[in-house]
């Protein structure tokens, strides 16, 4: 069984974690003409016994309080991203690439993320598409999707495995309208979509690595073993990502555990590396 367990930014600076959680229902369907499965709509219950709600979405207002400065870019952490964003905008397009990494599942319910997108770092909308890499139990299963926050995310129906080329990206294209596409070189697909979304500030522009979102509290569902997840050939509005200065972000769970690293940017490439699940302790 597969867990649409899906992607709001929490960000803190420190320990400072923002709150207010309000659930929305899943909302976007494909009208690419593509073959897209929605998200789930009812609650389904994990083997672990955690409830996720429908489309697995958490409403979040997220706005960093204060960012620290690093010998590199402004650091930050956040309870469930980890990666870069350029901040300031507006922006017209983030683009980035990575290869499918590889669950290693052991036991429980948990789920990891990688994806490109435009807003939410500190914005109420995102505009994004990616890859997930969860766990039911010992096994694991590996789908892209894409999601106009603070509609609900959709899994695309195409096969995704690990070690698969991927590359993708989200363009604004004027008049409220986003393009968001993603391709797997390896079993040769690619997905594109357009959708409209009104108001959206196009205020930062981001390559992460995520925890989704909910247990039935509102809390962040642990993160799975990805192991190290490289990203390559990032871009912002056409230009390498480390140009913008963006911040950098490490996943540390409410309790203090460091769940994965960041390594340095170096151009459009840097990694994350998985560390913990964040002891089942999530914000």
């Amino acid at each position: 069984m597969r867990h649409s367990a899906r992607r709001r930014a929490l960000v803190i600076a420190g320990s400072t974690v923002i709150a207010g959680f309000a659930l929305v229902a899943p909302a976007y369907a494909a009208t690419s003409g593509q073959s897209a499965t929605t998200a789930v709509t009812t609650a389904p219950h994990t083997a672990s016994g955690t409830t996720l709600q429908p489309g697995g979405i958490a409403k979040h207002v997220v706005r960093p309080q204060a960012a620290t400065s690093g010998a590199r870019n402004t650091s930050t952490t956040s309870t469930n991203w980890s990666g870069y964003a350029a901040t300031g905008g507006p922006y017209t397009s983030v683009a980035s690439s990575w290869t499918e990494p590889t669950g290693t599942c052991k036991s429980g319910d948990q789920y990891s993320s990688f994806w490109v997108g435009l807003d939410g770092y500190n914005s109420n909308s995102v505009e994004q598409t990616g890859t997930d890499v969860d766990c039911a139990g010992r096994t694991p299963q590996y789908y892209a999707w894409y999601e106009m926050y603070p509609a609900g995310s959709v899994e695309i129906n195409h096969t995704v495995r690990p070690g698969d080329k991927i590359s993708a990206s989200v363009t604004y294209a004027g008049s409220n309208k986003f393009t968001l596409k993603i391709a797997d070189s390896t079993q040769g697909w690619t997905y594109s979509i357009s959708k409209s979304l009104s108001g959206a500030a196009r205020s930062s522009a981001e390559v992460i690595t995520e925890a989704p979102c909910c247990t039935s509290s509102g809390g962040i569902l642990p993160l799975a073993d990805f192991g190290k997840v490289s990203y390559t050939s990032s871009t912002v509005n056409g230009s390498t990502l480390s140009s913008f200065s963006p911040v950098e972000i490490t996943m540390v769970s409410a309790n203090g555990t460091q769940e994965d690293s960041t390594s340095s940017l170096s151009g459009g490439s840097f990694s994350n590396s998985w560390l913990s699940s964040g002891n089942g302790t999530r914000g």
